[in-house]
């Protein structure tokens, strides 16, 4: 019996109008044409068209197979800068004594009520004895970098270059202003000196923020900081969906979770939680 081998896509018609002349058809390989590497995927007739967009370069890639020494240069290139960026943010927050990290959207306007109440809270912590740590850029970061630039307390600044929305704000201190290519590394940066945490409504980015804090402080891998969330119209409605859903009807968190997040609704009470916590310790700051 003979058989017949698909070579193209020019004969797979002509080889399927043989079905049922008795000879069997072998079905194409479909990684017959796959580009192996990144050098097949330039070297290919298929690599002269560009991507449509950097997103649809990015997927694609993801598809491809590296050989060996494209994988050693390209990760071992990463490591070196991601290595980079965290001797730069030990070197320069290493001796910034107690901080509270302010965390919320950029895309908050001046006039906002939630700005102000940034502003606020970052200049009474200063006059507490804290520093204020923000992720750098406009809208409740630059509130928090204001309030406390405006108290003459140390205003630090993480910056992340990101293709919209992120540009550092005028109030972060010359020397603690740095800039992150890796969200990863920069939470790391916003935990590790951090000796309290106050959320301001935000977005999915503020939410990863929290998130980690609150991951952090409940598998004991950081002390348990305080966390303040500012705005009970903002956030009771989701903290009343934890636990509803996630603490009663599927038990993946435990009663307990909850008390590591308080919600308040006025800047002394922010402030307050955060020195009644290191009050019970016989902590205050000492710049």
């Amino acid at each position: 019996m003979t058989k017949l081998r698909k070579t193209s896509k020019t004969k797979l018609h002509e080889e399927s109008i043989n079905t049922g002349s008795g000879q069997t058809i072998l079905k194409p390989d479909v990684n017959e044409n796959k580009a192996r590497s990144v050098t097949d995927l330039r070297e290919s007739g298929q690599s002269t068209a560009a991507p449509a967009s950097e997103e649809d370069r990015k997927i694609r890639q993801a598809f491809v197979d590296k050989d060996w020494n494209e994988i050693k240069i390209a990760d071992s290139w990463q490591i070196f800068k991601v290595m980079a960026e965290f001797v730069d943010g030990f070197e320069k927050l290493a001796k910034i004594g107690p901080c509270v990290s302010v965390f919320g959207s950029a895309r908050t306007k001046s006039d906002n009520k939630y700005y102000i109440m940034a502003e606020e809270i970052a200049a009474k912590l200063v006059r507490h004895g804290y520093g204020v740590i923000t992720g750098g850029g406009p809208g409740i970061m630059e509130a928090g970098n204001k309030g406390a630039h405006s108290e003459g307390g140390r205003s630090v600044g993480l910056n992340i270059q990101l293709p919209f929305e992120q540009f550092n704000n005028i109030y972060i201190d010359s020397d603690k202003l740095i800039n992150f290519d890796y969200f990863f590394v920069r939470k790391v940066m916003f935990v590790k000196y951090a000796q309290g945490f106050i959320g301001m409504p935000g977005g999915f980015g503020t939410l990863d923020e929290l998130f980690e804090a609150i991951t952090l402080i409940q598998t004991k891998k950081i002390g348990a900081f305080p966390i303040v969330l500012v705005g009970r119209s903002y956030w009771e409605g989701l903290f009343k969906w934890i636990e509803d859903v996630m603490l009663h009807t599927e038990n993946n968190i435990s009663a307990e979770d909850l008390d590591l997040v308080h919600i308040v609704d006025d800047a002394t009470e922010a402030v307050k939680i955060i020195d009644d916590f290191y009050s019970k310790y016989l902590l205050s700051p000492n710049f």
